[in-house]
């Protein structure tokens, strides 16, 4: 028997594009009033929703509510996919003012997987109630930065609270990539490097549990990291 139950909603973005979107949460007390929106892989590669599914069910299996929801233009969300994931900024936007109005939260980590780290990077300091990031492999790498590049000076440049998770033997992003661009990131971050582990290895079930542990180690940790604005 679940520890969690699943609501399912609509989120309309202001460019009128209806998101399929999912509530976990817990069937016992919450933990916190803080909610997790999960921002799912590019969807041009067959990112989707589902694929967050074991990180949102362990969320809400440790207390916390947790959002997944489909970028335009996959499963039923309406809407066109683009190549540089900049018209999903807003649905990840969207996403994140409809939490506070519908589920009465005022604090959101908002966590990428992939390409969604890189989108939802770049809303992270557009939305005031996200109090931190987490990124599950961030494609820092010199090819995924012809798409992606764009949208890495908004996370790096962010005073918000973040988390880079990364396997050592990513295809997209080297370990050194990630120190070297880190170098030049404002305080406070992170890292957590988990040895010997492929890029789309570590977005695969297989590592679900290990980011389940992860993330409310680090919401813990925002109590004494909250930035000055």
């Amino acid at each position: 028997m679940s520890n969690y139950e699943v609501e399912y909603h609509t989120v309309e973005t202001p460019d009128k594009v209806n998101l399929s979107a999912r509530v976990f949460k817990p069937k016992d007390k919450i933990k916190d009033n803080l909610v997790i929106v999960l921002v799912h892989p590019y969807s041009v590669l067959g990112g989707r929703q589902a694929l967050l599914k074991g990180i949102a069910t362990g969320i809400a299996g440790n207390g916390y509510r947790a959002v997944t929801f489909d970028m335009r233009g996959v499963g039923r969300s309406t809407g066109r996919a683009s190549l540089t994931g900049f018209a999903e900024v807003k649905d990840v936007i969207a996403v994140c003012n409809w939490v506070p109005e519908n589920l009465s939260s005022d604090r959101i980590l908002l966590v990428g997987s992939s390409a969604g780290a890189a989108i939802a990077g770049s809303a992270v300091d557009q939305v005031e109630q996200v109090v931190g990031y987490v990124s599950l492999g961030y494609p820092f790498g010199m090819m995924a930065s012809i798409l992606f590049g764009r949208h890495q000076k908004a996370i790096l440049q962010s005073p918000k609270p973040k988390l880079f998770v990364m396997g050592t033997r990513d295809g997209f992003t080297s370990v050194k990539q990630l120190e070297d661009k880190l170098k030049s990131a404002a305080a406070p971050h992170e890292t957590h490097l988990i040895q010997g582990v492929g890029h789309f290895e570590m977005e695969g079930p297989a590592y679900d549990a290990d980011m389940v542990k992860l993330i409310p180690k680090f919401i813990d940790s925002l109590e004494v990291k909250q930035p000055v604005l």
